[in-house]
């Protein structure tokens, strides 16, 4: 059963201030998300050694996948769910929550399963080759067993910024990220677990998360009270979440994608110095754009309620004033990169050929971010409203359509330049994409209010 609409909050509440009570939150725990990686990374490079970082990188894709896994499957259901409640269809919002759950058990178990099965031939073909490999066996081992709690918890904290919860999404982010560097400490420094102190720590994190959601999904915080009649599939919810979610996998298809060109560009065009100019300019990336996120997480299901409850006035206050906020935080980012590149590179390195061409191309990469909230901000929209297609298309102008074409010409024309280049054409073309599109159907389907 539903309980009683504590999401209306959503209908109600001034646009303004609903879009930051929910951006704060979400960029908080995308902050500290972010912070989790560079700390633990730097916790077993000096516990364990410099084999350990390349073992978990070795088993980083496999994770990544699997998180992805459980978020799409997350925002795909927490489109429907956000517009469900927004039209008040109780029935829908609830048999697509318990469809997520089982989906997400039936591709995760399985996925395990296979892992666990080929994990001799999975880890060289990831490269854990040499003396890498016993390590790297041993972390996978060890965090394949909690990949179904992370892809749940993944799954679930979308359900939970679905139902208007900003806050509890935050710290349902926030504790697998300090569970992990405190039992880092306690399992690798203290115990001298080694990488087994180090995949524990990583796997009972997940899993504190997990006891965290599943705790808020059976307190009053929650409307949605399933039963086993949800659990059951149907074909239609499967279809439309599917449809959805596929726009994140294929984001983070593309992303990867990226970074394998990239570092190969880079590695012909400047040996290594140039990947690690590369890494250090997307560390930034990472860190810096944590708010420009967090407003369009947030943004994401103000649309999706007010949209399903054909309020298309608060639909159109919502994209303009997520634009606004996205894009004036994006200008100080923009403003802080462009007057203070070589004291940040200098805390990343002390190399003198990093620290010497970093700088220059942080700028190239930053130039147009300021413009950047427009495509982010558009591409949600249509994820939010539940248009798959063209969410994903605009989803994938920027790195897949765009950057990628330009990053495989230009460096031919302009060489490493032309890699930095690429960066900031191709926000500026995605951006007037997007623009055009998101301009047209404001026009066309949220003019009348029904």
């Amino acid at each position: 059963m539903l309980k009683p609409n504590k999401s209306e909050a959503l209908g109600s509440e001034p646009i303004a201030g609903l879009l930051i009570k929910q951006a704060v939150p979400a960029s908080i725990g995308i902050l500290v998300m972010s912070l989790n990686i560079l700390v633990d990374t730097i916790f077993v490079g000096n516990w364990i050694g410099s084999i350990a970082i390349a073992a978990i990188n070795v088993v980083l894709p496999v994770s990544f996948f699997i998180a992805a896994l459980g978020m799409a499957i997350g925002i795909g259901g927490s489109s429907i769910i956000s517009r469900a409640l927004g039209a008040n269809d109780s029935g829908k919002a609830l048999k697509t929550f318990g469809n997520q759950i089982t989906i997400t058990l039936l591709l995760t178990v399985s996925m395990v399963v296979l892992g666990l099965v080929f994990i001799n031939d999975l880890i060289p073909a990831f490269g854990g080759k040499g003396d890498i490999f016993e390590p790297a066996k041993i972390y996978y081992r060890i965090v394949l067993y909690g990949v179904p709690v992370l892809a749940l918890s993944m799954m679930g904290n979308n359900v939970i910024r679905a139902e208007g919860k900003p806050k509890f999404a935050m710290i349902a982010m926030i504790i697998p990220s300090v569970g992990n560097l405190i039992l880092d400490y306690i399992l690798i420094n203290l115990l001298d677990m080694g990488m087994e102190g180090a995949a524990w720590a990583t796997t009972a994190s997940y899993i504190c998360c997990f006891f965290y959601i599943f705790w808020y999904f059976l307190s009053d915080n929650s409307e949605l009270k399933i039963d086993i009649s949800h659990f059951g599939l149907d074909w239609p919810i499967l279809k439309e979440m599917s449809a959805l979610g596929f726009v994140t996998l294929a984001r983070q298809a593309v992303v990867s994608v990226t970074y394998l060109l990239m570092n190969n560009i880079l590695f012909d065009l400047g040996g290594e110095a140039s990947v690690t100019v590369y890494g250090i300019i997307g560390r930034m990336l990472m860190f810096a754009l944590f708010p420009v996120l967090g407003v369009t997480q947030g943004f994401l299901p103000i649309a999706g309620y007010n949209y399903g409850a054909n309020n298309y006035s608060r639909v159109r206050e919502s994209i303009k004033l997520a634009i606004t906020y996205a894009c004036g935080v994006a200008l100080l980012i923009f403003i802080l990169i462009m007057a203070f590149p070589e004291a940040i590179v200098s805390v990343f390195t002390q190399d003198e050929a990093v620290l010497k061409d970093t700088p220059n191309a942080m700028r190239w990469v930053f130039a147009a971010v300021p413009i950047i909230g427009i495509q982010l901000i558009g591409s949600a929209y249509y994820q939010a409203i539940g248009k798959a297609v063209p969410a994903l298309l605009l989803t994938l102008t920027r790195q897949g359509f765009f950057f990628i074409s330009l990053v495989l010409i230009l460096p031919n024309y302009f060489g490493e330049i032309g890699v930095w280049i690429s960066f900031p054409i191709a926000d500026t073309l995605s951006t007037v994409v997007t623009a055009y599109f998101l301009w047209r159907e404001t026009r066309q389907n949220l003019e009348t209010e029904t």
